[in-house]
């Protein structure tokens, strides 16, 4: 019997072979490791054709239902993380392919800590000390920053991310607001919040950091309207999804120096080399970082293993669409 093939997809740190012990898979299943991301569909589609599995880094390369009808051979996806917006799951059920998830729990930490560090970042200019320090200078040329305690921290959405974030506003001595479509005052005042207006929050932060998944309703949900009305020298932090942000509307108040921001996720990734974002001034940037450390992966990775694992055996765990193994056994 043929062994089946196991495709690690988007390993662009480098980091898969030593989160998880992939040599429990020797003799079971071909493993290949594949760390550049597609340019294309097209390329995606040729790449993963004789896979029969593939271990999903969270949305990085999107499984669309077109990209799933070029895969016939495709039975699993092991996917890290509990959802990934980028994977069609009723294409995959349609096609009678297992989607077997991990949890995220090591995520929450992680990427809000990420979301705080940038927000330091920004209020004390750390990168661009940094670089003058690197090339030579000292104090010239550098702008003064400001100190976090007695400033106002307005969350964007309060679930378990926004809600660890707030926690370290209060620690810094910030007064903490929070808006999202769905809020309440009794949600609010149970994260340590006060509930406000979304046009209060954009007008009074002086740091605005967004927990928002993204969807119709959340995409470009900051906007020249939302951006005009932030207090000169605020700060905007996106650790969530690139879409929430009108990009262009951004690009342009970073130019004017009216804000800054810290971004971790864009409208494309990974980032073109020639995007106008990697010139702009006064913002810091980072490669979607939020969740990459050495725990999440492992948690991803070991998780993974343990999916494939239990599906080569024949009995399945963490399946997202059961209804195809039920099927396949009927």
């Amino acid at each position: 019997m043929n062994r089946p093939s196991v495709a690690i997809l988007d390993d662009t740190q480098n980091v898969a072979a030593a989160s998880a012990d992939w040599r429990r898979l020797e003799g079971v299943a071909h493993l290949a490791i594949l760390q550049r991301p597609f340019a294309t569909e097209d390329e995606a589609a040729k790449a993963l054709a004789p896979f029969d599995i593939a271990v999903m880094m969270r949305e990085r390369t999107a499984f669309t239902a077109s990209l799933i009808e070029r895969l016939p051979k495709l039975r699993m996806i092991a996917l890290t993380g509990a959802r990934a917006p980028t994977l069609d799951i009723a294409a995959c059920t349609a096609g009678g392919i297992l989607i077997c998830n991990t949890a995220g729990d090591r995520v929450t930490p992680a990427t809000s800590e990420l979301a705080f560090a940038l927000i330091l970042a920004c209020a004390r200019r750390i990168s661009e000390a940094d670089a003058a320090m690197k090339q030579g200078g000292w104090h010239a040329g550098l702008g003064t920053g400001y100190s976090l305690a007695g400033k106002t921290l307005g969350i964007v959405g309060l679930g378990r991310l926004g809600t660890k974030v707030a926690g370290f506003g209060r620690a810094f001595g910030m007064d903490v607001i929070a808006w999202s479509q769905n809020l309440t005052d009794e949600a609010a005042a149970a994260a340590g919040c006060r509930r406000v207006s979304k046009e209060e929050l954009f007008a009074n932060a002086d740091a605005i950091s967004l927990h928002l998944v993204l969807s119709e309703r959340s995409r470009g949900i900051v906007g020249p309207h939302e951006l005009a009305a932030m207090k000169p020298d605020a700060i905007l932090v996106n650790t969530s999804r690139g879409p929430l942000i009108d990009e262009k509307a951004l690009l342009s108040a970073l130019h004017t120096g009216r804000l800054r921001a810290g971004l971790d996720v864009y409208d494309r990734e990974p980032l073109p080399a020639d995007h106008p974002l990697r010139q702009a001034p006064n913002v810091v940037l980072t490669p979607h970082l939020g969740y990459s450390t050495g725990a999440a992966f492992q948690q991803f990775y070991g998780e993974s293993l343990e999916n494939i694992e239990a599906y080569l055996a024949g009995a399945p765990i963490r399946m997202v669409n059961p209804e195809v193994w039920t099927a396949a056994r009927a």
